[in-house]
């Protein structure tokens, strides 16, 4: 039963630091700004 326990607890562990690990490994200055859509395509434009 305590090798059961350990075993949950080792598996719970390992999702704990992936989860982990996906949220906190991206970009060091955050993500990227949006990019602006070319001017053809904007909808601001008179046509």
């Amino acid at each position: 039963m305590t090798l059961l326990i350990l075993e949950a607890l080792g598996a719970l562990l390992l999702f704990v630091l992936m989860v982990w690990w996906t949220m906190f490994s991206g970009r060091k200055k955050g993500e990227l700004p949006p990019k602006e859509p070319p001017a053809e395509n904007r909808s601001d434009d008179p046509k």
